[in-house]
């Protein structure tokens, strides 16, 4: 475990204490970044795909290639982040998407660049997250005390699910007056700051491989671990659904930004910024969360609203139609209501996400930790990339809002539904109660 600051007082003692810890804070730092390039990245590529083609379902493609690496690289990465030291595995995947990112920037700027290439670096730029992301995760326990887990969880989450606003918002000027090359370019300074900073983390932190078996059997550890372990399953199931059903809207954000703020260009990182304005603020409020059933409730109450969310920017155009209101009233009503809604897809979904990651990484002993998370990516990662490619494609003939509205609604039923399960429903009540592994 790394070197701690002083201990901390007041608001900082109860939200950014893991903070106070040295090589956390680097990986914190590194993590901002990295995922700040990635959210730029999905934003500037999908707009300059439309722009290109003027085809949802391109765009939607350009996604799916740079999602669909978490289902076939992470079980590789994760026997990695077991095998090897997880700061170079870091390290190496920071170094693959900074040359990604040089090569891409100077196809932009000779005008070379085309959809067949976008699909091509979205591929490599998303093999190298979805190797890095399981890592840093692994790695993250080692870094704090096991009581300030969820501290360290959520704090790393804001980085994740906090992305969507900084990447974006960094980008905006650059969208706006010279369009995404520019926004490529920024991304290599994200990856350059990333990768120098996973150089100066000192923990070396390491899984268990055992030499007897074979790398086959070695790798397929944490899917083993997982699917016996009824909680872990549940939860991974219900995530599984949740990322496929709520958090896939990436590739109809085009469309929506054109059908409901009839904006072009930017409107794609307005919206991304509001998802991620709300991750942000629910990422640090979990942070002060300590109570385990608190916790459960509101891993509830996340789940229901990350379904509600989507209905809500989905009707943003409709309700000032319904209600007849002037052209400029009901647009202004429309803005303000589709604002309201990815803000609140944004700390919904993050707040989900963050007390299943907290919990996963609670009940995964540190043996098969990365493995475990390799295997987790793959549920998540591949259900967002096929169901992004699906919603692309259905956005050239289905409104983007009855998607969005169709998705949310189905989740929100689920989430009424999986209260039959027992290790669920204890989570809800009374929040997680195990033993944390050694």
């Amino acid at each position: 475990m790394s070197e701690q600051s002083d201990h901390p007082q007041g608001i900082f003692s109860r939200y950014l204490s893991a903070l106070s810890y040295r090589d956390y804070r680097i990986l914190w730092v590194a993590n901002l970044s990295a995922q700040a390039a990635a959210w730029a990245l999905i934003v500037a590529r999908m707009e300059l795909t439309y722009v290109m083609s003027g085809s949802a379902g391109l765009a939607g493609l350009v996604t799916f290639a740079a999602m669909i690496p978490r289902v076939l690289v992470t079980p590789i990465s994760g026997y990695f982040s077991d095998r090897y030291d997880r700061r170079k595995v870091l390290a190496c995947m920071f170094s693959l998407n900074l040359v990604h990112n040089i090569i891409l920037t100077i196809m932009a700027f000779s005008g070379s660049l085309q959809v067949w290439h976008l699909v091509m670096l979205s591929l490599i730029n998303g093999s190298a997250r979805a190797a890095q992301m399981p890592t840093g995760q692994a790695l993250l326990p080692n870094l704090v005390p096991r009581h300030l887990l969820l501290n360290a969880v959520a704090l790393n989450q804001a980085t994740q699910q906090g992305a969507r606003l900084v990447g974006p918002a960094a980008i905006l000027p650059f969208m706006a007056f010279a369009g995404p090359k520019a926004a490529f370019a920024l991304c290599i300074g994200f990856y350059a700051l990333s990768l120098i900073l996973s150089l100066c983390i000192r923990t070396v932190s390491t899984g268990k491989i055992d030499p007897n078996k074979s790398i086959l059997r070695n790798m397929a550890e944490g899917a083993i671990y997982m699917y016996q372990n009824l909680t872990l399953r549940a939860l991974v199931l219900l995530t599984l659904f949740h990322c496929g059903l709520t958090m896939s809207f990436e590739s109809l954000l085009p469309v929506v930004s054109r059908q409901l703020l009839g904006a072009e260009g930017i409107g794609v990182s307005v919206l991304m910024m509001g998802v991620g304005t709300g991750a942000l603020c629910s990422s640090i409020y979990l942070a002060g969360v300590r109570d385990e059933a608190a916790r459960g409730k509101l891993f509830w109450y996340s789940g229901i609203l990350s379904g509600l969310a989507p209905c809500l920017l989905g009707l943003s155009a409709a309700i000032p139609m319904a209600m007849s209101l002037r052209h400029d009233q009901g647009l202004f009503l429309g803005v303000f209501l589709a604002l309201a809604g990815v803000f609140v897809m944004g700390a919904s979904q993050s707040g989900y996400m963050t007390l299943t990651h907290t919990m996963i990484q609670t009940i995964a002993p540190d043996a098969v930790r990365g493995r475990i998370g390799g295997i987790y990516s793959i549920h998540i990662g591949g259900t967002m990339a096929l169901v992004n490619l699906l919603n692309g494609a259905l956005a050239d003939y289905i409104n983007a809002p009855v998607i969005l509205i169709g998705g949310g609604a189905l989740f929100v039923v689920m989430m009424f539904w999986s209260w039959k399960y027992i290790s669920l429903r204890q989570i809800y009540t009374q929040g997680l109660r195990v033993e944390a592994p050694a």
